[in-house]
């Protein structure tokens, strides 16, 4: 038999595991780094796998975590494969050289979906393009929604965190077998794995476990415990049952992500609404992660690379026509953003004269963006000089309407512009020369720290992927960063202050008719 046939053999701490080699790379697929996280174990702390005898295939992506499916708005612009099993804490490994002798680099990636969808089995998550040149690639599956960050009385919080924690702890303890160097890890993640990323290099039980993180579109943080406890509430009312973690694991699985689907249908990071997220648990997260890394106490010697896309609300408004329709509802869709962004009038009088063409969505998603994603990146940015990379992703999709929106740099990153999935955010005949300069960036940082241009310093450098060759803009990118930067408290301490609404306009009644405004749309 050929190596092909036969696939590569490397043994875990659980049992051995067989792969493929495919085009020269070992590809080890749905390894288990934990048990299944059902009956006993429902809503609890991962547990590791039971050992097994023989030599286990790895051949096949394992089942993904229990998720609803995306409107059908959304899929049409983003993959979401669903497998069927229990066996959902799993993990990808791709290898050019399997065996203790090669000391690779390594990058772990954390999928993105805002904590409720997701998974590692993406086609444009294909790790085969960093083993292509270099780096072992590890993708990971980890529980979500309410499995993964229900917040209830009688269950540890973060099981979801917890997961992605057992993983990295795998990856230390085990990658060494498939030709990677534990000393050596980069822990990256998009969108709400960006979030994740942040709040495990962070974490103190985390400490030494990564050398270098990437946060695409996503910085550290939290939520309040009693945000996350509202969104568990709504379901149990609902659901006529408890908001207990007992209650919850005896409703059917298809109903539970049916109702949690119809309670968050009208939540979205420009919106918010009912979600789930992290919260600071005394534990694995004993305090917000912007705060423990803008302080300098949590990841000292851990280099960052960070950045968003210049876009990221059109993926957010632009399915299912919400661009328009915000745009229609002016005064009533600028005073929801201003609730959710905490600013007041002068901001707003401040966008408006920087954006005087600009309609109403554009506005309200700049200003989102800014909110969540630009500022504290800039902070963090900021914090750590001289470790710091950052970037701005500026490419229009060839699609109309979804401009540098969000996700849209992910086929670029992983240098899968080949797989069909891609073409559903990007379009057809997106630029290959994009993809080898954003890909060899991601490459040198993950093997070495530097992606190739300057340090963050006071001069503020951001290398810009866009139209023409990717070049270095100085200052704040958006003259929005400016003016939250004088505008808003450096690290704002959470107080009844950070409450306060615009004078003249009842905010919550107009965030109310807002949402169900736009809920309205998308049924």
């Amino acid at each position: 038999m050929t190596a092909e046939q036969t696939g590569p053999v490397v043994r875990t701490p659980h049992g051995a595991v067989r792969g493929r080699y495919e085009q020269g790379i070992a590809v080890f697929r749905g390894i288990p780094y934990a048990a299944p996280p059902f009956g006993p174990r429902r809503f609890r702390p991962p547990e590791p796998p039971e050992p097994w005898d023989g030599v286990r295939d790895a051949g096949a992506f394992g089942p993904t975590a229990p998720k609803p499916p995306y409107s059908e708005a959304f899929a049409r612009y983003l993959s979401d494969p669903v497998i069927s099993g229990d066996d959902c804490l799993n993990l990808n490994v791709w290898t050019p050289a399997p065996g203790p002798a090669a000391r690779l680099p390594v990058l772990v990636w954390l999928h993105g979906g805002a904590l409720t969808r997701g998974s590692s089995a993406v086609p444009v998550y294909d790790g085969r393009t960093f083993a292509r040149d270099g780096i072992v690639c590890v993708s990971v599956n980890y529980r979500l929604g309410v499995e993964g960050y229900g917040l209830f009385p009688d269950a540890p919080p973060n099981p979801g965190l917890r997961d992605q924690f057992a993983a990295l702890r795998w990856v230390h303890e085990t990658i060494t077998a498939f030709g990677g160097d534990p000393g050596n890890v980069t822990l990256a993640g998009q969108s709400a794995g960006a979030i994740s990323a942040g709040a495990l290099i962070a974490a103190p039980k985390a400490q030494g476990l990564v050398r270098r993180a990437i946060l695409q579109s996503g910085p550290p943080e939290v939520l309040e415990r009693d945000k996350v406890r509202r969104m568990v509430r709504r379901m149990a009312n609902r659901l006529k049952t408890p908001a207990t973690a007992e209650a919850f694991a005896a409703v059917d699985r298809d109903l539970l992500l049916r109702t949690q689907a119809d309670i968050g249908r009208l939540s979205s990071p420009v919106l918010g609404g009912p979600t789930f997220g992290i919260v600071e648990d005394g534990d694995l997260v004993p305090r917000d992660p912007l705060r423990a890394l803008v302080d300098g106490e949590a990841a000292q010697d851990v280099d960052l690379l960070m950045g968003w896309t210049r876009d990221e609300y059109r993926l957010w408004l632009v399915p299912g026509g919400l661009l328009e329709r915000v745009d229609r509802l002016g005064a009533v869709a600028l005073a929801g953003a201003m609730a959710r962004c905490h600013a007041g009038h002068e901001v707003l009088r401040r966008y408006r004269a920087l954006h005087p063409g600009a309609g109403t969505a554009e506005i309200v998603g700049q200003m989102v963006t800014d909110h969540l994603l630009r500022i504290p990146l800039h902070r963090l940015a900021d914090a750590r000089p001289g470790s710091s990379y950052v970037y701005e992703f500026a490419w229009p999709s060839l699609l109309s309407g979804l401009g540098a929106c969000h996700a849209l740099e992910l086929g670029f990153v992983f240098d899968t512009g080949d797989v069909p999935e891609s073409a559903r955010l990007a379009g057809e005949g997106a630029p290959q020369e994009l993809a080898d300069a954003m890909h060899a960036a991601w490459v040198r940082f993950a093997a070495t720290g530097d992606p190739g241009w300057q340090t963050w310093d006071d001069t503020h450098p951001v290398r810009i992927f866009g139209d023409g060759p990717p070049h270095i803009a100085y200052g704040p990118r958006d003259p929005e960063v400016a003016l939250w930067s004088a505008a808003v408290p450096t690290v704002p301490e959470p107080s009844p202050a950070s409450d306060a609404r615009p004078p003249g306009v009842e905010l919550a009644s107009a965030v109310r008719r807002l949402r169900r405004s736009v809920g309205a749309r998308r049924r």
